[in-house]
């Protein structure tokens, strides 16, 4: 609002004051800034408490001086090399160049997957029997649990033998032992592979050279 003066008693004019621009003080609100931060924070907290770590839980034998055979009709071993093909033979390796039993396959279904699962054909068709008894309600899930380790554990099932080298890929590894998982293979061992293996496996290379 303008100041009017009515002049110093002499005259009769009027002295109009100029207005003067208003300084307006500087304030921010901090609270929107406050909020998020306590956002940000619940977040964080939250992720990193539901975030856990995947590890494979693995069950180590307990170690002991008898060793056990198996049975060549019962046994599959695995050789995983440094590229993501597996070369696997039934029973025992034979040594003889000529009469070479390794074979080779990938980590895919329709590979390793398929290798296992038609070796694994007796546990397999026992757990069918118990899955149809389970699905029926007619077996409790402690049950079923029990029986199916005593399916995949019983002496006519498949033992998996899985050998690696220095150059073998971790998630190689990781990825056949989820196969023995999905395949339902209760006896399997992680070994390292011996030279005659990898002598074996550079002889079947060079035979099927293309």
């Amino acid at each position: 609002m303008a100041d009017v003066n009515t002049g110093d008693g002499g005259g009769g004019g009027r002295h109009h004051q100029k207005k003067r621009a208003k300084k307006l003080s500087t304030r921010i609100d901090m609270t929107p800034m406050v909020d998020l931060g306590f956002l940000l924070l619940t977040f964080f907290m939250l992720t990193t408490t539901f975030s856990q770590p995947k590890v494979i839980e693995l069950t180590p034998p307990v170690k002991t001086d008898v060793k056990t055979k198996v049975q060549d009709t019962l046994s599959l071993t695995l050789v995983l090399g440094k590229s993501d093909t597996v070369y696997y033979y039934n029973g025992q390796l034979k040594l003889d160049p000529d009469s070479n039993n390794i074979m080779q396959t990938d980590l895919s279904d329709e590979g390793l997957r398929k290798v296992v699962l038609n070796r694994n054909h007796y546990v397999l068709s026992s757990i069918k029997s118990l899955q149809d008894k389970h699905n029926a309600n007619q077996m409790s899930d402690t049950t079923y649990n029990r029986l199916l380790d005593i399916a995949e554990g019983n002496k006519f099932a498949l033992f998996v033998i899985i050998k690696t080298d220095s150059n073998t890929k971790y998630l190689n590894v990781v990825r056949a032992l989820d196969e023995m998982n999905i395949c339902n293979v209760g006896k399997y061992s992680l070994i390292d592979a011996t030279d005659d293996d990898m002598k074996m496996i550079a002889d079947y290379k060079q035979k099927h050279k293309k």
